[in-house]
């Protein structure tokens, strides 16, 4: 009789080489190798739209002239290009993408809905109403970011009013959103209808969300918001990873799920309305960032960095197409990111109708 063969042993699978990122004594956060080579190659092409940006259509800047030109050596027409046409537009745009991008991670990690989002649930109306307002009624009265964000807050408070839970159930929070947005541009298209035509047009731009004609003083605004709430946002990273697993959960882990959803949502309020305030209320960017985060790298946990980067790559791709595209240039950008995110939201809502959650 021959001896019984012994089975092979089964494969050993091991798990994704994670290192951990310490800052000081009190954040510890864990980064896989993956999503270390992911962010770099988001950020590759986030180069690679900005350089098409600078260089491509007529008034470009040739392709072997840019180094010089970025090193401080464009004159006449580059110069002109780099420091007033371009350059401030593409610097806004990537910090635009990044706010919404990490405003949407935030929110939706804490509501633990994929629809929870700064634009669903009014916030981008809000403050894009209170811009408005403040902007084209009130110049010399109150700044156009104080405007976006009292906007912005006073959206949240009816948001979390009318659905008597708070931010805790997904369903009527975006019952309440659409309400509430339907509101905001109601007030939107009166501001529209009042002011003087020259104005409106402007305030049309505006409302559809653009980054033509923006400045450094916009980019500077964007950028500041971004490097105060970004530490912040770091900081509750672990305690916003935990409430994922569920406030009992969360609880019980030392996490405490209400104070973290508060501060959660204050940051993402602070950054859609500087935004807002610098670039209106660009549509569905802070929607489809987080969730395309989550399906590159599909890992747990809210992927903050990712979300930025990859709300920073859809806007400069966006804008570029908004000045390249034959027949349809120089319309807003929001125009764009609209058609894109309006299908992204239909897919999303199909899903979620057919998982039950809906």
């Amino acid at each position: 009789m021959s001896a019984r063969q012994a089975p092979a042993p089964a494969p050993v699978r091991t798990a994704p080489r994670r290192h951990v990122l310490r800052i000081g004594g009190a954040v510890s956060l864990p980064i896989r190798t993956s999503t270390v080579v992911l962010a770099l190659g988001l950020l590759l092409l986030i180069v690679v739209g900005a350089v098409a940006t600078l260089t491509l259509g007529r008034l470009g800047i040739r392709l072997p002239d840019l180094p010089t030109a970025l090193l401080g050596g464009a004159e006449g027409k580059n110069a002109f290009v780099l420091n007033r046409l371009r350059g401030p537009r593409l610097v806004v745009g990537i910090g635009t993408g990044a706010a919404f991008g990490l405003s949407g991670a935030l929110f939706q990690s804490v509501t633990r809905n994929p629809l929870g989002s700064p634009d669903v649930i009014g916030l981008g109306a809000g403050a894009g109403a209170g811009a408005a307002i403040v902007a084209l009624l009130l110049p010399d009265v109150v700044p156009v970011p104080v405007g976006a964000l009292l906007g912005a807050v006073l959206a949240m408070v009816l948001v979390y009013v009318s659905t008597g839970t708070g931010f805790r159930n997904p369903v009527r929070l975006v019952v309440a959103g659409i309400g509430v947005s339907a509101m905001a541009v109601a007030v939107i298209q009166y501001v529209v209808y009042a002011v003087e035509r020259d104005k409106a047009t402007v305030l049309s731009a505006y409302v559809n969300g653009s980054l033509s004609a923006r400045s450094w003083d916009d980019a500077t605004t964007i950028w500041l918001v971004l490097a105060v709430v970004l530490p912040f946002a770091v900081l509750l990273s672990r305690d916003i990873g935990i409430g994922e697993m569920g406030d009992d959960t969360a609880a019980a882990l030392g996490g405490r799920p209400g104070r973290t959803k508060t501060a959660a949502v204050t940051l993402a309020i602070v950054l859609s309305a500087a935004a807002v305030s610098v670039a209106g209320p660009i549509a569905f960017i802070s929607l489809t960032a987080p969730q395309i985060a989550k399906r590159l790298s599909r890992g747990s946990g809210p992927q903050l960095a990712l979300s930025m980067l990859v709300g920073a790559l859809l806007l400069v791709l966006a804008d570029l197409a908004a000045q390249q595209m034959p027949y349809l240039d120089n319309l807003p950008v929001g125009i764009y990111t609209m058609a894109i995110g309006g299908l992204y939201l239909g897919h999303l809502l199909v899903r979620e109708w057919r998982r039950g959650v809906l």
